[in-house]
Protein backbone atom coordinates (compact mmCIF):
# COMPACT_ATOMS: atom_id res chain seq x y z
CA UNK A 1 0.00 0.00 0.00
CA UNK A 2 1.08 3.56 -0.71
CA UNK A 3 0.36 5.98 2.13
CA UNK A 4 0.19 9.60 0.96
CA UNK A 5 0.59 12.28 3.62
CA UNK A 6 0.04 15.96 2.86
CA UNK A 7 -0.15 17.70 6.25
CA UNK A 8 2.77 19.09 8.24
CA UNK A 9 3.69 16.86 11.19
CA UNK A 10 3.82 20.05 13.26
CA UNK A 11 0.18 20.83 12.47
CA UNK A 12 -1.61 17.46 12.42
CA UNK A 13 -0.87 13.86 13.39
CA UNK A 14 -1.44 12.45 9.87
CA UNK A 15 2.15 11.27 9.45
CA UNK A 16 2.21 9.62 12.85
CA UNK A 17 -1.05 7.81 12.06
CA UNK A 18 0.20 6.71 8.64
CA UNK A 19 3.40 5.34 10.18
CA UNK A 20 1.54 3.57 12.96
CA UNK A 21 -0.99 1.93 10.64
CA UNK A 22 1.30 1.16 7.71
CA UNK A 23 2.65 -2.34 7.30
CA UNK A 24 6.21 -3.44 6.58
CA UNK A 25 7.02 -3.27 2.87
CA UNK A 26 4.55 -0.45 2.30
CA UNK A 27 5.56 3.02 1.10
CA UNK A 28 4.99 6.48 2.54
CA UNK A 29 4.95 9.52 0.25
CA UNK A 30 5.31 13.03 1.68
CA UNK A 31 3.66 15.75 -0.40
CA UNK A 32 2.65 19.38 0.14
CA UNK A 33 3.34 20.48 3.76
CA UNK A 34 4.20 16.92 4.85
CA UNK A 35 7.64 17.40 3.25
CA UNK A 36 8.59 19.43 6.34
CA UNK A 37 8.87 16.05 8.08
CA UNK A 38 11.95 15.32 5.98
CA UNK A 39 14.00 18.26 7.23
CA UNK A 40 15.74 19.40 10.35
CA UNK A 41 16.51 17.64 13.58
CA UNK A 42 12.98 16.88 14.72
CA UNK A 43 10.96 14.02 16.11
CA UNK A 44 9.37 13.63 12.66
CA UNK A 45 12.78 13.00 11.07
CA UNK A 46 13.62 10.50 13.82
CA UNK A 47 10.31 8.71 13.23
CA UNK A 48 10.98 8.52 9.48
CA UNK A 49 14.50 7.19 10.00
CA UNK A 50 13.04 4.41 12.18
CA UNK A 51 10.43 3.60 9.52
CA UNK A 52 13.10 3.19 6.84
CA UNK A 53 14.06 -0.17 8.33
CA UNK A 54 11.10 -1.88 6.69
CA UNK A 55 9.26 0.72 4.59
CA UNK A 56 10.13 3.02 1.74
CA UNK A 57 9.79 6.77 2.26
CA UNK A 58 9.54 9.28 -0.57
CA UNK A 59 9.30 13.07 -0.68
CA UNK A 60 8.00 15.06 -3.63
CA UNK A 61 10.87 17.22 -4.86
CA UNK A 62 8.81 20.11 -6.27
CA UNK A 63 7.05 20.45 -2.89
CA UNK A 64 10.41 20.48 -1.07
CA UNK A 65 11.62 23.23 -3.39
CA UNK A 66 8.39 25.23 -3.14
CA UNK A 67 8.75 25.29 0.65
CA UNK A 68 12.45 26.14 0.68
CA UNK A 69 13.51 22.80 2.14
CA UNK A 70 17.15 22.10 1.28
CA UNK A 71 17.14 18.77 -0.56
CA UNK A 72 20.75 18.22 0.53
CA UNK A 73 19.54 18.01 4.14
CA UNK A 74 16.90 15.35 3.51
CA UNK A 75 18.04 12.26 5.46
CA UNK A 76 19.62 9.37 3.60
CA UNK A 77 17.07 6.75 2.68
CA UNK A 78 14.28 9.19 1.90
CA UNK A 79 14.03 9.21 -1.88
CA UNK A 80 13.19 12.48 -3.58
CA UNK A 81 10.92 12.01 -6.56
CA UNK A 82 9.32 14.19 -9.22
CA UNK A 83 5.73 14.14 -10.48
CA UNK A 84 6.51 11.27 -12.85
CA UNK A 85 7.85 9.30 -9.88
CA UNK A 86 4.62 10.08 -8.00
CA UNK A 87 2.59 8.57 -10.83
CA UNK A 88 4.92 5.56 -10.95
CA UNK A 89 4.38 4.97 -7.21
CA UNK A 90 0.60 5.07 -7.55
CA UNK A 91 0.72 2.64 -10.46
CA UNK A 92 3.14 0.31 -8.65
CA UNK A 93 0.94 -0.07 -5.57
CA UNK A 94 -2.30 -1.98 -5.53
CA UNK A 95 -3.95 0.55 -3.24
CA UNK A 96 -3.37 4.00 -1.79
CA UNK A 97 -4.42 5.71 1.41
CA UNK A 98 -4.40 9.48 1.67
CA UNK A 99 -3.95 10.82 5.19
CA UNK A 100 -5.54 14.25 5.52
Amino acid sequence: MLHIVNKSPFEKNSLETAVRLSQPDSAILLIEDAVYAASGDTSAVTMLKDVLRDRQVFALGPDLQARGVDVEKVPDGIEIIDYEGFVDLVVAHESTQSWL
